[in-house]
Parts: structure tokens; sequence; C-alpha cells
């Protein structure tokens, strides 16, 4: 018989340093990044809700402890921007312009900037748990660095909950089963552009300095994402556009603010590629514990046995880490590639014919005319394959069901709110709860503050109901 348990589900929060970070004095511009100044934080937002799922639940039971599950991306260390005034540890040329490093000592700087900036979360959550409730927390891509020992502890630190109090907050290593009859993960396990590989240990040894790999898509925001401030990572439409679009975009915003964004492209590009290629050749870290302990510590906290965390294990997608040529077209460098390759043959032969037949070296751009519509159908044979992992797959989410032994899977992840049954298999997306802004100016919003609330069924109390609800909070 399935307890009446209450689970509220929430996910990409991406709690940050606010914009400009702190060892600036101001932005390079009144629009950069607005998305993240301290107008928009949510942390008002947050605590109301605390407040709202608890309301909720006395009203159908005397016994109202509610399961508060924070599925990934629930602080986002990739953009944090923020510096040490007197570090202890080296900070180099890169870390300075797109942010420290996912190093140990690192992480635990950047996990205190996002705790000090949003305190009233903090709080919040600190009430919540004293009130006997319970919060899992699983890592997502973006805060993939929760899996630092030191960086949980800090925030256990800062939490400062009763005795009683402290276990109820609970860190998973990828995906929990709440109740026995619900499945939930991230997400980012089904996504090669963003797939922890291995959240059982995701450490590298690097000159004695204990890091984290981080998947592709990561990277790829650190360096890229945090370069272009007048984007918004949080919504693809804001800047996935057409070539008239980007047109548009430059001359409207662009000109002035950032003129020589191909030049911030191109460097980050190749400082992403060399980044992902380099922790291909790192050591892995192996710890003081065997790979069973591993095994068996992330099945207790996840509330399911070590068969389970092996076969959801066998599920996982191969990262594009591995293949630098899926990487460079990703990142548009192969074309790049193509066309400079391309050009500095074709000038070397007519420089060759000029040398020995006197031709003009204005012959070059006969050879560079024909070219250019081989040119024109590789670019447009090449599609990203980014949005495709958006979509559920109905075979891994039976096979997710069937091991798990739920008939209930939610994600988060995609930033996109869903509700829908695949087969026997009842899928549910959190959405967001990010400053997700699809215009420059803040003004536009995708929907978002939903969130997944399952209770025990009117109809029958020994089952459990599923519902995707947006919270609306008090101005």
């Amino acid at each position: 018989m399935v307890s009446l348990t209450y689970t509220a589900i929430i996910s990409d929060l991406h709690l940050t340093d606010s914009e400009p970070p702190r060892h600036r004095v101001k932005s390079k511009h009144p629009l950069w990044k607005k998305f993240k100044t301290k107008e928009f934080y949510i942390d008002e937002s947050l605590a109301q809700f605390l407040e709202h799922i608890q309301l909720e639940a006395s009203r159908e039971t005397s016994v109202h402890h509610i399961e508060l599950i924070l599925n990934g991306d629930i602080f986002d260390f990739d953009s944090v921007m923020s510096l040490p005034e007197k570090a202890i540890y080296k900070i180099n040329w890169l870390e300075t312009r797109r942010g420290l490093f996912p190093q140990q000592e690192k992480s635990l700087f950047k996990i205190k900037i996002i705790l000090e900036e949003h305190k009233v979360f903090v709080d919040a959550m600190r009430d919540f748990l004293n009130k006997g409730n319970k919060i899992v927390i699983i890592p997502g891509n973006h805060d993939v660095e929760l899996h630092f020992r030191d960086v949980q502890s800090y925030i256990r630190e800062v939490l400062d909950v009763s005795e009683n109090a402290k276990k109820n907050l609970i860190f998973t290593s990828w995906f929990y089963v709440s109740n026995g009859d619900t499945l939930i993960e991230h997400g980012n396990q089904q996504d090669p552009y963003c797939i922890c590989e291995n959240p059982l240990n995701p450490f590298l040894l690097d000159y004695n300095e204990l890091s984290v790999r981080l998947p592709f898509g990561n990277v790829a925001c650190r360096y890229m994402m945090n370069g272009l401030g007048l984007f918004n990572p949080h919504v693809e439409r804001n800047y996935i556009m057409s070539v008239t679009e980007y047109i548009r975009f430059f001359f409207k915003y662009l000109i002035k603010t950032q003129p020589l964004i191909m030049w911030t492209w191109l460097w980050c590009s190749v400082a992403t590629l060399w980044h992902v290629t380099a922790d291909r050749f790192a050591t892995p870290y192996k710890g003081d514990i065997s790979q069973e302990s591993r095994v068996n510590k992330a099945a207790a906290l996840s509330q399911a046995t070590p068969a389970m965390v092996r076969q959801l294990e066998e599920l996982f997608v191969v990262p594009a880490n591995t293949s630098p040529l899926l990487i460079m077209k990703e990142l548009w460098l192969d074309r790049l590639f193509l066309i400079s390759f391309g050009f500095i043959i074709i000038y070397q032969i007519t420089s060759t014919l000029n040398n020995y037949l006197g031709i003009s070296l204005y012959w070059v751009f006969l050879p560079l005319m024909l070219f250019i519509p081989f040119f024109l159908f590789y670019a447009r044979s090449i599609t990203s394959l980014v949005s495709e992992y958006k979509e559920p797959n109905e075979a891994l989410l039976s096979r997710q069901a069937e091991i798990a032994a739920v008939k209930r899977v939610v994600y988060g992840h995609t930033h996109i709110a869903r509700h829908e049954y695949y087969g026997f298999v009842e899928h549910l997306n959190s959405g967001t709860w990010s400053p997700a802004f699809t215009n420059v100016e803040c003004t536009e919003s995708h929907e978002r503050n939903t969130y997944v609330w399952i209770t025990p069924s009117a109809a029958d109390k020994t089952i459990r109901k599923a519902e995707l609800l947006q919270f609306a909070a008090k101005k």
C-alpha cells in the first residue's frame, strides 16, 4: 500500500550570482545580462511556493509532511562570474573572463556566493525542513559541482537545521524513487550534450587538484554564453534565429555593444573544443571507496536497489565529448576549417601558377566561386541534434519505468512543462523557474514557475495522482 506522501517537484531554477558580478562596478551595457540582475530574482516566489504547498497539504490531512524534490539545475555554477578578492588558489586569464573552473575549492566559493545572494530561499528551505518536511536535491548538468563533498557540507552548514531535520536533507547521484510509484531524474543523462558521464564518480585528478568532468553543453555555456551578454541561455529562441533575424539583431543591439562578436565566437569555440578534448586525457579520480560501495550508497540515497542503479546506468547515452567532429559541427568550426583550408589550397595553386605562367592572382576568385556551391551544400546538410533530445523517448521511458517498478517518470532539463502518457507510462516535466525572457529588454517571458504536485487520490487513497501546475506568486 502506498503511504500518503505529498511530493512537490521543481527544477531548473538556475540560481546564480547577479549581474554585474561582485568584482565589477557596473555592466558593459544596461541590457548586458539583464535577465541576471536582482530585479528578476525569484527568491520571494520560491518562499511563497513552499508556504503554499504546505497549506495545500494541510487542507486534506493533519499529517502533512511534504517531500520537496529539487530536480536538477537548482544552482547554476556555470553562470557564476564573481571572483574572490584574495584567492588562495591560482586564477588564470580565461577564468577572469568566463568564470572559475569546476575545481573543488573554486566550486565551494561559487556555492557560497549563490547562497549569500539567495538568502531568502535559503531561509525558506531551513524553515521548511525544521517543520518536518523533506528536501531531496538531484544534481543536473548545470550543478554537477554539487557532487563535491565540501559543497554539500557547506549547504548543510548554511541551512543549519535541527538535528532531527538533518536526515531529511538528501543529495542523490542522479535519480530518486518517490514513494515507490515515481521515478524522478533531471533528464540530462539522456542528452549526449549534457550528460554527466559517471554520476557515481564524476571527478578528475588534474595536477593534484580535484575537478569534475563537465558535459560539452556546459563547457560551451561557460565559454560562449557567458561572453554573449545579450543572449539569454534559458530560452532557445532567444539565440537560435534565422540568418535574417541575426542580421537584424546585430544592427539593433550588437553593433554598439559587441561589434566583434564573430571574434568572440571564434576564440570561445576553440576554447570549448580544447577544454572538452583535454578532459578526455585527464586522469579519473579513483577515490578511497570501491565501485560497489558507490552503487550501494547511491541506491540507499535514491530509495532504490543496487540492481536499479546499475540497470538505469546502462541507459545513459553516449556523450558528445567522445566525438570531436560532432563538437566541431555544433560549434561551426568544421565550416570555418573547410573555408580556410579551401582558400589556402586555392591560393597556393594560383600563386604557383603565377610564378611559372605569370597569371594574375585575381584568378583565385574563379575557383573560390566554384567552391561556394559545394560549401553551401555541405553546410545545409549539417543538422544540429540539440533539439532532438528535448522530446521524450517512449522506449526509454518504458524501460526506465520497468527497471524502477513505477508507472510515472518525471524529468526537468528541457524547460518545457508537459504532462502526457506514453503507453502505460505517465510522463511529466516540471518546466522551469529560470529568468526565461524571450527578448533582450526582459519584458516578454516564456512560461515558467511550473511544478509537479503528487498527492493521494481522492477516489482511491491507496494510489497517488500527479498534476502539472503553475504557481502564481503574490506581489
